[in-house]
């Protein structure tokens, strides 16, 4: 059995004699301190599942999911990929792997990455996902469901969102009826063409047939290229993201309006951060 180090522990007798005798034994304590022991860091925590929020709500849900596995599948296998179009869960998603690794290495090159101009934010799911036990556990999967069943029932009505949407739909109907919405503010956006530098471009116009060895050759004899990434459900657009905004910039500049098939002009700009 291996030896366990633990922390060195001053003898008993030794602590006794330090309060009859309290002048020699403080000397010599001093004298034959033992060094502090070194406290271990505690272990990253990892989960074969990704926790995914900031995802533009606008996108329907199954084109989601299928741009998610499409972003992601390039690490390793992707077991599975959830999102909801209720409210409590609109743009979020879980998006589960068959090993932890290969979730941090996802993690780590995907944080960040603007997925329909919103940038993802990305975490581990502090629970295994169906899909994981499923696959690397299955002979534990109805403890496993009966568990998760059983926690949905508890929280079904402790729930924040749900209380705070049912305090607020309690206080209309004692008002006697519900307040007039305010008139929603236009939401003013900034176009494409005057974005701040970003290392990503955005691609647009693109024809449906270009593959990503196009892309690569046209943009690689720019410096500093980083990767071409195409989203499967939206063939016409793509990322292209290089090592920093100088390069970006000189690539974007070069290559806006470039008739790729001969005919129509793709469209160049910053990726919005």
């Amino acid at each position: 059995m291996a030896e366990v180090a633990v922390p060195p522990v001053p003898p008993v007798a030794d602590a006794m004699e330090g309060v009859v005798a309290e002048g020699v034994v403080a000397e010599a304590a001093t004298a034959s301190e033992p060094a502090a022991a070194e406290v271990p860091e505690e272990p990253e925590f990892t989960s074969e599942t990704l926790y995914i929020q900031n995802l533009n709500e606008k996108i329907k849900v199954d084109v989601l999911k299928a741009s998610l596995r499409g972003l992601f599948k390039s690490y390793g296998e992707v077991l599975d990929v959830v999102a909801h179009s209720n409210l409590r869960m609109r743009g979020q998603a879980f998006v589960s792997f068959a090993s932890a690794d290969t979730a941090k290495k996802a993690m780590r090159e995907v944080k960040g990455f603007p997925l329909y101009s919103k940038p993802m934010q990305i975490s581990f799911a502090r629970t295994r996902s169906d899909a994981v036990v499923k696959k690397l556990d299955a002979d534990n999967f109805e403890t496993h469901k009966a568990r998760r069943d059983e926690h949905k029932n508890k929280t079904r009505y402790t729930n924040p969102l749900k209380q705070k949407f049912k305090a607020k739909r309690l206080a209309s109907e004692m008002d006697g009826a519900a307040a007039a919405p305010a008139p929603k503010r236009p939401n003013v956006q900034m176009p494409d063409e005057y974005l701040p530098p970003n290392k990503i471009l955005f691609l647009q116009n693109l024809p449906e047939t270009v593959t990503k060895e196009q892309l690569v050759t046209l943009f690689t004899q720019y410096p500093n290229l980083y990767e071409v990434r195409l989203i499967p459900t939206k063939k016409d657009i793509a990322f292209v993201e290089f090592l920093d905004e100088t390069s970006s910039g000189v690539a974007k500049d070069a290559l806006h309006n470039y008739k790729l098939d001969g005919e129509n002009k793709i469209k160049i700009t910053f990726a919005r951060k």
